[in-house]
């Protein structure tokens, strides 16, 4: 797989190369080469899933579960003032107000600073679950936004979570 790779890539740079006074039938074959390209699928990572190389980021699996409805005890959420390196948390609840099973499949922070904890079992339809985002502010200063993506087998999916502080020295 390595090999193909490398002789596409290699194909599609030394076709880059040709001229401008070529003519249209060598410049065609590099834009086919180059659209082919993006079919190109990465090898199966543990999770057995394979990711098109595409240069755009992978989303978030989709649940093939039917569809149900959320209620969020909040979505935002103010840490107020807290000391440069303070880890904090905050559980965040939801209730399952649909009448199939919730399943949240992922729950993906926009840094690196905000780890997440979720109800990995499916949530019957009446009951709660929890969502826990963890934040480290020891590399921030001043006010901070901070986000994580909900994916669940509800409609409007991603669920966007954010939450607050005011970092002090």
């Amino acid at each position: 797989m390595k090999k193909t790779l490398s002789i596409i890539a290699l194909s599609i740079i030394g076709l880059g190369l040709v001229s401008c006074k070529k003519e249209n039938k060598e410049i065609q074959s590099a834009e086919t080469v180059a659209a082919d390209s993006t079919a190109i699928t990465a090898p199966a990572t543990a999770d057995s899933t394979a990711t098109p190389v595409t240069g755009e980021a992978p989303s978030a699996p989709a649940s093939n579960e039917p569809s149900t409805s959320i209620a969020l005890s909040e979505s935002n959420f103010d840490f107020g003032k807290i000391k440069k390196g303070d880890k904090v948390e905050h559980v965040y609840e939801v209730t399952n107000t649909g009448k199939n099973p919730l399943i949240i499949s992922e729950v993906k922070p926009g840094c690196g600073c905000t780890a997440p904890d979720f109800t990995k079992e499916p949530i019957m339809p009446g009951k709660k679950g929890k969502i826990t985002l963890h934040f480290d502010s020891s590399n921030f200063d001043g006010n901070v936004q901070k986000y994580a993506d909900v994916f669940a087998n509800v409609e409007k999916a991603p669920i966007k979570l954010t939450f607050t502080a005011n970092i002090q020295p």
